[in-house]
């Protein structure tokens, strides 16, 4: 099957466990313990104080800024590798944003006492500037243009891909915890377009239902993403 045109090899920003090296990062899953979460709850809740941080170990999360009017701005996707909830530990404060599982998701938590210790100890204050850097560059990538279809079948993609191990991803069906707003946020367009790309996904039988998006054909998506698109770039 053909590619739609426009689709754009997705450029990967390093995770946080590619920043911190696999040596520091076991380091702070040692320190930290296992907790699981069903695709649909809230990891972290915005407005809460900074009490730990998480390292995120398997499934996809997004990021969600609470608007004063009571809308959600979606922020970013995270994935395996990523920590969640730094940002209000180091400086002392509360969530900017909450955090929601897309897919189920494993999780190592760590108190903010052992977590800034750690990162005393492992000179990590560096790579958090990096990684921060990273976040920036990465917000602008998802809406630089192009056709909006296989944008929006690259980035279900990416999704999928963070969310499984390679090897399952390859062709297992995925559920996505993603509403049609959400997917237009992040692709900087209508809701109205992205009803329309999505029908357009057809296909790899790609449906959109109350608050949840169904991948039933990798494979098929995967060629309507096109020639170029690297699994293994999906992870941030």
């Amino acid at each position: 099957m053909t590619g739609i045109p426009g689709a754009k090899r997705h450029e990967s920003v390093p995770s946080m466990r590619l920043l911190m090296g696999e040596h520091r990062w076991q380091r702070l899953i040692d320190t930290a313990f296992p907790r699981s979460h069903p695709a649909g709850a809230t990891l972290l809740r915005q407005g809460e104080p900074g009490t730990h941080v998480l390292a995120l170990r398997q499934g996809v999360a997004k990021v969600l800024l609470g608007e004063r009017g009571g809308g959600l701005t979606l922020l970013a996707f995270r994935g395996p590798g990523e920590l969640l909830g730094e940002v209000a530990v180091l400086d002392d404060g509360v969530r900017s944003a909450s955090v929601v599982a897309i897919t189920p998701c494993a999780v190592s938590v760590l108190d903010s006492t052992a977590f800034l210790r750690l990162a005393a100890e492992q000179d990590l204050y560096p790579v958090f500037t990096r990684y921060a850097m990273g976040r920036l560059r990465e917000s602008d990538s998802a809406r630089s243009g192009g056709d909006v279809t296989a944008r929006l079948a690259t980035a279900l993609l990416q999704l999928a891909d963070m969310s499984e191990e390679p090897s399952r991803a390859a062709a297992a069906a995925q559920d996505l915890a993603l509403t049609r707003n959400e997917l237009a946020q992040h692709l900087g367009v209508s809701r109205n377009t992205v009803t329309t790309a999505l029908a357009e996904l057809a296909p790899a039988r790609v449906r959109a239902g109350r608050g949840r998006v169904h991948i039933g054909d990798l494979p098929v998506l995967r060629g309507l993403a096109g020639p170029g698109r690297d699994p293994a770039t999906g992870a941030v």
